[in-house]
């Protein structure tokens, strides 16, 4: 569906205007859609980004400053993100013991069980994208997409 018909807008002040608002609806529809894959298994996309960031750094722990340094959403709450990840067994939070002001965060069996079980219906969601775009047009966009933000 074009942007136009979706927000039932008919003109805009120029092509850049459109090709925001058009981002903007298109994240906020991506990022509705991963909610509800998420939503089973009460977490938001936020804790799955936390969740797959402690997993690249395993076994060593990572702290919540690095989390959110790479955090794909940063308004997000870090402490708590990982409050309730570690509430749900998915993840630990120690003292580090070569600095007792930070803390260590590292993922537990659970939370690597969780995104194995997450890896199914991810893909599934990838490859319905592949039926809207190809290959290249998806790197196309990337590509587009990095040079707006240079």
């Amino acid at each position: 569906m074009r942007i136009e018909e979706a927000i039932k807008q008919g003109k805009f002040s120029n092509n850049f205007h459109k090709a925001l608002v058009n981002l903007i609806f298109t994240s906020n529809w991506l990022r509705d859609a991963n909610a509800e894959i998420f939503k089973k298994y009460d977490i938001l996309p936020q804790h799955f980004n936390a969740l797959r960031i402690i997993k690249g750094r395993h076994p060593k722990p990572v702290s919540a400053g690095e989390i959110k340094e790479v955090l794909l959403d940063k308004a997000s709450d870090v402490t708590r993100l990982l409050d309730k990840l570690v509430k749900q067994g998915y993840v630990k939070r120690q003292l580090c013991e070569y600095n007792r002001r930070k803390m260590d965060i590292t993922i537990t069996s659970e939370g690597l069980e969780l995104l194995d079980e997450l890896e199914t219906p991810m893909k599934a969601f990838y490859e319905d994208l592949g039926t809207r775009i190809t290959s290249e047009e998806a790197q196309q966009l990337s590509d587009l997409l990095d040079k707006i933000r240079t």
